[in-house]
């Protein structure tokens, strides 16, 4: 852990244009769910589309955006507390309010029904069969912290503004990926048992603890920021990477749904005896 806070020489014309450029991104985000909700409600008046829904997906975007705009982008860029906080809600925060948004099941209630199709086959894919697995979102996911953390790629990203994007592009993929796998009401290629993605998210949890707590004490991290500063951003993942996988693994509980038990409504076979 050292003392000093990666420089960051952005000139005034290329601050308008890192907050310009996310800015047009999300609002045609936005705009283009928007749409897309629209036209799901005309096409099937009866069916429509859940406003929660909606809501959901614009709350991730005010997320994305209150964490790649001012007064939180350029507080992060000299903080490490500023940059934690930008992970929580890039990584964890909106990637779950994005994915409860359902967005592929709004693309095919509105793709044409050819288009639809590719879509479904694109999902059930193997490359989408390998990247959806819980444990490849897991490795991606929380694993990537432990790399970012551990070895001197945080300090390489905060001294180049390519990685620095690279990064938050991978906060919010791998983030999205993960809630996807556990909680996402989408379809998936092949989705594991309730019992056993509440596994692979109390070992993200566990993980992220721990990832946590070995930054706070100091242990193996080479992170270029003040203690205190590093120190603060250990709890601010630690409590508030806890908040947001509890909001997780209410909506993984959320959609769960009781299997029959098929033994149980077997009727016993009846031995049949000839009369004497």
């Amino acid at each position: 852990m050292h003392h000093d806070m990666p420089a960051h020489g952005h000139d005034a014309g290329s601050s308008v244009l890192a907050w310009l450029l996310p800015t047009l991104a999300l609002l045609a985000a936005a705009g283009t769910y928007l749409f897309l909700a629209h036209r799901a409600r005309h096409r099937n008046p009866a069916l429509g589309w859940s406003r929660w829904r909606t809501a959901g997906f614009l709350s991730g975007v005010l997320l994305i955006g209150t964490a790649l705009l001012p007064p939180v982008a350029p507080f992060a860029h000299e903080d490490f507390r500023g940059h934690m906080a930008q992970h929580m809600l890039i990584g964890m925060y909106a990637p779950l309010a994005l994915v409860l948004a359902a967005p592929v099941t709004l693309l095919l209630r509105t793709l044409p029904a050819a288009r639809g199709r590719q879509l479904t086959t694109v999902l059930h894919s193997p490359p989408v069969r390998v990247i959806a697995h819980p444990a490849v979102a897991l490795a991606l996911s929380t694993g990537g912290l432990a790399v970012l953390y551990f070895t001197p790629l945080y300090n390489a990203t905060m001294n180049t503004p390519a990685a620095h994007w690279l990064l938050h592009a991978h906060f919010l993929l791998s983030g999205c990926l993960f809630a996807y796998v556990i909680a996402g009401p989408d379809p998936a290629p092949s989705r594991p048992t309730v019992r056993a993605r509440l596994v692979y998210l109390g070992v993200a949890i566990a993980a992220h603890a721990v990832i946590a707590q070995m930054m706070y004490g100091g242990f193996w991290v080479d992170i270029h920021a003040p203690i205190p500063q590093v120190q603060a951003g250990a709890e601010i993942m630690y409590y508030g990477g806890d908040i947001a996988e509890l909001l997780l693994a209410a909506a993984l509980v959320a959609t769960w749904r009781p299997e029959p038990r098929r033994a149980a409504t077997r009727e016993p076979a009846r031995e049949v005896t000839a009369p004497a």
